[in-house]
């Protein structure tokens, strides 16, 4: 008995869907081990800069409060210039 063109299309989509499958589960584990990669990157810095960690908390904010400033213009004084 003859397969029809349909089941074999039918059966070709089922290997395409299967790679598919395999291909986003290589994704996640990739992007896992990726976000682990750069925790490990970020924990290696902050212990290279010997901050205690009972100060982390303000250095961070610190860093965060002069990032969020600088896009701000300012005037040749220093001061924030006004329009």
């Amino acid at each position: 008995m003859a397969t029809s063109k349909s089941a074999k299309i039918q059966a070709e989509m089922e290997k395409v869907k299967a790679k598919i499958s395999e291909a986003q589960a290589k994704l996640k584990e990739l992007e896992q081990k990726h976000r682990e990669a750069e925790n490990e990157e970020i924990v290696d810095i902050v212990r290279g800069m010997s901050v205690p960690l009972d100060e982390l908390p303000l250095l961070l904010q610190k860093l965060r409060g002069t990032s969020g400033q600088a896009g701000q213009k300012s005037g040749p004084d220093g001061k924030e210039a006004t329009e």
